[in-house]
């Protein structure tokens, strides 16, 4: 596998004319258009890098792009994998390794998700502080000590200060942000009333098919994670009275619907990390 990340990263720097970005991006279910503030300089679609998976989700367009936001150098996918797909935990995470060997400071996730929160409502931004992570590990399997450790510590998977900063941006700008626990588990289907209430009995605020496992690898290799769901839905989570039927198009419209407010908090976010030593 670490062989499989050196061959494509090298294959990238040829690409990109050696393009060193500072943060990666992950751009979720319906955030493609997340794209619209970068500057790009070079777009990469996923069926021409060396040992990507293919993105087989609507509204994942699937392509890597390199360019700027806000004068700092960002590396975004706009479009993930999920392990629905089929595809292994190795290759759902593989496009998160081959950034950290591009020497990002620092990775933000974004997602849309159900809200298990009964606080919560369609269209919040809940920026995620803690997770639950009902899916295979990534890490299951041999060891590569080049990755990190074997045992990685998980208890600050969402890194504080970049929290505090966001919470400062969302202040000043008039955005209204939630905060709590994130939970993903396989799909693809989505969850029926008791798993809603199960999730939320444990702790969950959203749940989704996603994240997770780009967290685990991030933080086994010691980088720091920013992460946001939008909620895209309210989960069945009041019994069978109160069934809402959801959609795969019901979450991209709602989530469109979000989209300038998430591209304020994030290029604000990009800007100023850059006071934040990593």
């Amino acid at each position: 596998m670490y062989e499989k990340i050196l061959s494509t990263t090298e294959y990238i720097n040829l690409k990109t004319n050696g393009f060193k970005p500072e943060v990666g991006v992950v751009l979720g279910s319906g955030l493609g258009g997340l794209a619209n503030g970068i500057t790009v300089e070079c777009a990469i679609p996923y069926s021409e890098i060396p040992n990507f998976p293919i993105s087989t989700v609507k509204g994942h367009k699937g392509q890597l792009l390199f360019g700027t936001i806000a004068g700092r150098k960002v590396v975004a996918m706009q479009g993930r994998f999920h392990f629905y797909e089929g595809y292994p935990m190795s290759e759902v995470v593989f496009p998160i390794r081959v950034m950290m060997q591009s020497g990002i400071q620092f990775l933000i996730l974004s997602n849309a998700a159900g809200g298990l929160n009964p606080a919560f409502k369609v269209g919040d931004i809940m920026i995620i502080n803690d997770q639950i992570h009902a899916m295979p590990n990534p890490l299951i399997g041999p060891h590569d000590e080049r990755f990190g450790e074997r045992f990685p510590d998980m208890s600050e998977p969402y890194d504080k200060r970049l929290i505090k900063l966001a919470d400062e941006i969302a202040m000043e700008k008039g955005i209204w942000v939630q905060h709590g626990v994130y939970c993903s588990t396989t799909g693809p289907t989505y969850e029926t009333p008791a798993e809603c209430r199960y999730f939320r009995i444990i702790g969950a605020d959203t749940i989704g098919m996603s994240t997770t496992p780009e967290v685990i690898v991030a933080r086994q290799g010691k980088l720091p994670v920013f992460g946001l769901s939008i909620v895209s839905d309210m989960g069945n989570i009041y019994g069978v009275d109160h069934i809402t039927n959801i959609t795969h198009e019901e979450v991209i419209k709602a989530v469109n619907a979000v989209e300038p407010k998430l591209i304020t908090l994030i290029t604000e976010l990009i800007r100023r990390s850059a006071a934040i030593q990593f």
